[in-house]
């Protein structure tokens, strides 16, 4: 697959992936590692050292990058933890179009590397990834992430650093999408969803219309031009689901959860190997067939808060709801409405495993259940508050 050549741009150097022609002696290092072959062997890649060594040095690329060593490793993590991957809308990205997918986050490492996968076997180029800078400790994991076309999002600062920090990651966005010609993929919000409610956050949108005056462009004008197309995943168990029922219990105890040491390590670890069932990607229809009704709309605000709920409506829409979401439902809501969506032996299944998890946790019990049901449940009332309000326009 020819790939564009990337378009150096001094403003990006403190958040950049490694271009190509730096991702050999990148890769070269990191291999010296005793960390890369741990890894390599955890996803089951078995290489003499003159096999690796051929393999690491035709690779020239990012692109190369994830598909002779992602690509494999993601699809042997995946066997060892899931039933079934479907997915769904991939003819909607055959124009080949760069892309900006703003993503429901359920899972650290796997929603974004999933993605990279089926854009691979559907010979489509690979998108870059936006990566917290909480998660890019200096050495190994930051720069097997720049070789995986992962560029930093930095969080902390004064108000006049974070709005200089978003403006930067407004027209690093840009620059990839209309320069360089790659796609990104992007959170709807500032980390995982934890609750199962996956809503976009405006400041995303705020986020990304920086860089528009700056270039020009009319609001509408420029939302057409980064071409959003939202992606929809759906996992049969929820990633981490026990650590996330243990934040949102402590969260609501304090005002304020603070991570321990190693917790986003531990979480991308979790969400690796714990069971998941079976997952469903959907690529959605792109936001640009909305954009002419944004012209008709006054003020920025009202624009960015009517892309915010077009983006859910689609997210949402094509979320796939599995058995475990609809017995989540009707035992948190102590009724039967759903109950043609799941058998017996679904409902039992799922009930002995909510207790295996949530004896293992710190708390009062039945406010630990119903944090845990709420993770599984919510997707349900969501999506049936969407279909709703759908059809009452």
């Amino acid at each position: 697959m020819e790939i564009k050549t990337n378009q150096n741009n001094p403003d990006f150097e403190d958040i950049r992936h490694y271009y190509d022609h730096e991702v050999n002696d990148a890769l070269k290092k990191i291999s010296k590692d005793p960390l890369f072959d741990i890894l390599l062997k955890f996803v089951g890649l078995h290489y003499s050292d003159s096999d690796l060594k051929e393999k690491i040095n035709r690779i020239q690329s990012s692109y190369d990058f994830q598909k002779e060593f992602m690509h494999h490793g993601i699809r042997a993590i995946l066997k060892n933890s899931f039933s079934e991957l479907s997915y769904s809308g991939f003819e909607r990205l055959q124009n080949r179009v760069p892309a900006l997918f703003i993503a429901n986050h359920r899972d650290i490492l796997l929603d974004s590397a999933i993605l990279q996968v089926l854009l691979v076997e559907h010979k489509l180029n690979t998108s870059e990834i936006t990566f917290g800078e909480n998660l890019m400790t200096p050495g190994f994991i930051t720069d097997f992430g720049r070789l995986n076309r992962m560029f930093r999002v930095k969080r902390e600062g004064n108000s006049r650093e974070l709005y200089d920090i978003a403006y930067k990651l407004s027209s690093y966005i840009r620059h990839t999408l209309f320069e360089k010609q790659v796609s990104v993929w992007i959170a709807q919000g500032n980390g995982r969803t934890k609750d199962g409610n996956d809503m976009t956050q405006t400041g995303l949108l705020k986020m990304l219309n920086l860089d528009c005056d700056k270039n020009q462009y009319s609001m509408p004008d420029y939302f057409r031009r980064l071409n959003i197309v939202p992606l929809s995943i759906s996992y049969e168990y929820e990633p981490c689901d026990s650590f996330k029922t243990q934040e949102l219990y402590l969260s609501s105890l304090n005002s304020k959860y603070v991570k321990a040491a190693g917790e986003d390590l531990n979480s991308i670890i979790q969400g690796v190997c714990q069971e998941k069932g079976r997952i469903h990607l959907a690529v959605c229809d792109p936001i640009a067939n909305e954009i002419e009704k944004l012209e008709t709309i006054k003020g920025d605000n009202n624009q960015l808060r009517y892309l915010k709920n077009k983006i859910d409506e689609r997210i949402l829409s094509e979320y796939k709801l599995w058995p475990v979401n609809y017995v989540a439902a009707d035992l948190l809501s102590n009724r039967g409405a759903y109950i043609e969506h799941y058998s017996s032996s679904d409902k039992n299944k799922f009930v002995e495993y909510m207790q295996s998890k949530v004896t293992t946790l710190d708390g009062e019990k039945d406010v630990l259940t119903t944090i845990f049901l709420g993770i599984y449940a919510n997707p349900v009332f969501n999506k049936e508050k969407n279909i709703n309000n759908f059809t009452s326009l």
